[in-house]
């Protein structure tokens, strides 16, 4: 089987859960081939891996966000009529409504028109200005048109790639990967699949939220679009997959179909982390958190929390752990650390997390949207309980599904509540023989529900069902 994985700001650029997910995905099915169709953010990007492919890699496809912007304008005297059809497609994208994706790619990909054909067309201005003077009075005309052209410059991009050949495309989130997963499946009339880790859709949203170059009055019209693309890729992909239950029925309510939709669960290779002993007493407590620098893991909750827990336990240490994907958001935790004059924290950036688990009594995550972090997996897995906040699945993972009998393995806290999580490590650093017990209890459950190669079983499963699926639906 030919297997399109497609990723888009992650592997292989950067390390971290998505990205070791998919390095292990590859290398558990040898007898299969990938073509990698990677999205990136910035074309000096290119080639610059931090993860070495595996053999059954025999294809990689590069396309990145900035490409477009230097894109030159058509040559004079080119001019696209559309049609009315077209027209109409062209219409649904200005108001963030879900258009034909055939019509599209039929202009953009099969006939080649030039991009910039719409984007720079007297229609698109009216388009532009009547909208603007409808919906938004209270902003710049100018401002609205560089953005209204700005979101849609890289999903045209997009529908005019070339599309590699597979038997199947799997997409690793909705947005411009699942775009391009639609786009494959649509013209080359093959199954799609996509899997969610986190829900792509309310992760944007909440940077939209927060994110100051957008103009208050333009957020929702940004949100909008993320939602049309994920409405795309939940109407074209011939299965979607999500990590556990409440993700699942989160997709469903953003549009996938019911019959569509299943859980598949992350998996760890848990033999190598139980062989992992236990740290032996040694006058501290070091706990770890296994995490890249970057907004959205708000390690300046853990770090402000740290700092209040240092006041109960003075011999406590945190050790923060992994890679920096945000420069900036690196150098302010760096500048809080001195701030709070706080000396017992060590950051050893990028380290093999087997080996420097010995370290560890317990973890920690601070993370304000999550999925099913594989970082708390791996934690049970070497018997070190966690303390985190109660995003994506890390309650079911502390405290066990329903039918799930062994025990919490930890505590989950509000996000952004520098008190409680404070509260919960102290529990834990003042009792090695809760630590022992609830690190045991998260063994026992990574072992029973999340073990890799039943990972590995169920995705080539979906995949032979996609594709028996599509050869009867074709057959009809």
């Amino acid at each position: 089987m030919r297997i399109c994985l497609i990723l888009e700001g992650s592997y292989p650029y950067v390390r971290g859960g998505v990205s070791s997910w998919t390095q292990g995905y590859i290398k558990a099915m040898p007898e299969h081939e990938f073509v990698l169709w990677l999205i990136g953010s910035k074309a000096e990007e290119k080639g610059n891996y931090v993860y070495e492919f595996p053999d059954n890699v025999v294809e990689v496809r590069e396309v990145f966000l900035d490409e477009p912007l230097r894109i030159p304008a058509p040559k004079e005297g080119r001019k696209t009529v559309f049609t009315e059809e077209e027209f109409a497609e062209h219409r649904k994208l200005l108001r963030a409504e879900r258009p034909n994706l055939k019509v599209l790619a039929h202009l953009y990909n099969t006939k080649n028109i030039h991009i910039n054909e719409f984007l720079m067309s007297e229609t698109f201005l009216t388009f532009t200005m009547n909208l603007c003077q409808t919906h938004y009075p209270y902003v710049p005309l100018t401002e609205f048109f560089h953005s209204l052209r700005s979101m849609l410059l890289p999903m045209l991009y997009m529908i005019s790639q070339d599309i590699p050949e597979a038997d199947v495309y799997h997409a690793v989130s909705t947005g411009y990967a699942g775009l391009l997963g639609s786009l494959a499946s649509t013209r080359k009339q093959k199954p799609f699949v996509l899997t969610e880790h986190g829900i792509y859709t309310r992760e944007r949203e909440e940077e939209i939220i927060r994110a100051d170059w957008i103009s208050p009055y333009l957020k929702q019209l940004w949100i909008d679009f993320f939602y049309m693309l994920a409405d795309i890729v939940y109407t074209h992909a011939t299965s979607v997959t999500s990590l556990f239950e409440r993700a699942k029925k989160t997709q469903e309510e953003l549009g996938a179909s019911a019959e569509k939709t299943k859980v598949i669960r992350n998996g760890i290779h848990a033999n190598r982390l139980a062989a992992i002993p236990l740290k032996e007493p040694d006058g501290y407590i070091d706990i770890g958190a296994i995490v890249r620098f970057h907004p959205i893991k708000d390690i300046k909750t853990m770090i402000y929390a740290f700092y209040e827990l240092k006041r109960m336990v003075p011999n406590a240490r945190l050790h923060i752990v992994g890679g920096v994907d945000d420069e900036e958001y690196y150098q302010e935790c760096l500048e809080l650390i001195r701030t709070l004059d706080l000396k017992d924290i060590q950051i050893p950036g990028v380290v093999n997390v087997l080996e420097y688990m010995e370290k560890l009594d317990f973890t920690v995550l601070s993370s304000i949207s999550k999925g099913q972090p594989l970082s708390l997996l791996e934690s049970f897995a070497a018997r070190r309980p966690c303390v985190t906040t109660d995003v994506g699945n890390c309650r079911e993972l502390i405290s066990g599904e329903e039918t799930d009998s062994f025990g919490p393995a930890g505590f989950t806290v509000p996000p952004l509540d520098t008190e409680r999580m404070a509260e919960k490590m102290e529990q834990l650093c003042k009792n090695r023989t809760l630590r022992i017990q609830m690190g045991e209890n998260g063994q026992k459950r990574v072992r029973q529900y999340y073990i890799h190669h039943d990972m590995i079983d169920h995705y080539i499963r979906n995949y032979k069902e996609v594709l028996q699926q599509w050869q009867v639906s074709a057959s009809n």
